[in-house]
């Protein structure tokens, strides 16, 4: 299904009954920290907001230096598995980031959430309260316990592309440094909501729960592009392919057992991806508003692709981090 039916299709969604949620009472806390390995652990937050314990996975530096930032790391659509971060299925985080001085810690979030405060409960997905939980429940919990330093930092992908920049235009200045891997960033105009809405129905959801109806204010104030400003200051990094075949979608590439779907399904996703990138980069470049652009030639949507990104932006995000070495 292209990203216009996706869109059309969409719209049509009708307004949800669900009651307006409340705060949950209570104060978040850190219930528990477990050990899943060499410098790997499993933080069980509870969060206030949304009423339930959410497990973080975090790494840390095989060799202690004294205080240092934390990059959150967020996911694409949903986690398959409940327990593991695709980041860590995916790719190789665990190797790479041993060595680094930065605490990265991994949200295993709801499906099809947009690490966003949704307006009301939804019937199916249950209560989302992602922003709350990122930007004030879990940072200071994650600092206390992995000796943080207050400097923080999020990158994510697909879903969690946008959602990283969204985030950090909302809450100016929080993030230090953000980096987005083929994502979308407009969800103010009726096209552009098609995508996200088109997404939570998948998940059995109702986007009217998330941002209300079409023409709600709530939808464009969590657009990047209307929100660019609050981008100035952090160090941005934000790449896309081309949605033409690469090397890692070759059928002789290990893992790619289904290179049609890689071709036609990422490939069309990921030129909608760089076709997003694009207005992002007009806009911040209008606006003058430094940021580092990476548009490969080649390119799906699809996690061979989202390891090298993660690894070629790392530079850029400890700059602003404030990580040397």
């Amino acid at each position: 299904m292209t990203f216009l039916s996706v869109a059309l299709v969409s719209l049509f969604f009708g307004t949800s009954l669900s009651a307006v949620a409340s705060a949950a009472p209570g104060v978040s806390s850190l219930e528990k920290v477990e050990s899943e390995g060499p410098n790997q652990f499993a933080a069980y937050i509870y969060s206030a907001s949304m009423a339930k314990t959410i497990k973080v996975q975090v790494l840390v530096p095989a060799v202690e230096r004294g205080p240092r930032p934390v990059l959150t790391m967020l996911s694409g659509l949903g986690e398959e598995d409940p327990n593991n971060s695709m980041w860590f299925r995916k790719t190789d985080a665990k190797d790479f980031f041993r060595d680094k001085n930065v605490t990265v810690a991994f949200p295993l979030a709801g499906n099809g959430s947009f690490y966003t405060d949704w307006q009301r409960d939804d019937p199916k997905l249950g209560r989302y309260r992602w922003e709350t939980f990122l930007t004030k429940e879990m940072p200071p919990l994650i600092d206390a316990r992995f000796n943080g330093n207050g400097i923080r930092g999020i990158a994510g992908l697909s879903m969690g592309a946008g959602s990283a920049l969204m985030l950090a235009a909302r809450n100016p200045g929080f993030f230090r440094s953000v980096g987005s891997y083929s994502g979308c960033y407009s969800t103010a105009d009726l096209l552009s909501q098609g995508i996200p809405r088109g997404v939570v129905a998948a998940f059995g959801g109702d986007a009217n729960n998330m941002w209300g109806p079409p023409n709600n204010p709530a939808w464009a104030a969590h657009d990047v592009l209307l929100r660019a400003e609050g981008l100035r200051g952090s160090t941005v990094y934000v790449s896309s392919g081309s949605g033409l075949p690469g090397p890692f979608d070759d059928p002789k590439y290990p893992g790619n057992d289904n290179p049609t779907d890689r071709y036609i399904i990422g490939g069309g996703i990921e030129a909608g991806a760089n076709f997003c990138t694009h207005r992002l980069a007009d806009t911040l470049a209008a606006r003058r508003i430094p940021a580092t652009f990476d548009f490969e030639a080649h390119g799906t949507h699809s996690w061979p692709y989202w390891q090298v990104q993660m690894k070629r932006s790392w530079p850029i995000l400890s700059r602003g981090l404030g990580v040397t070495g």
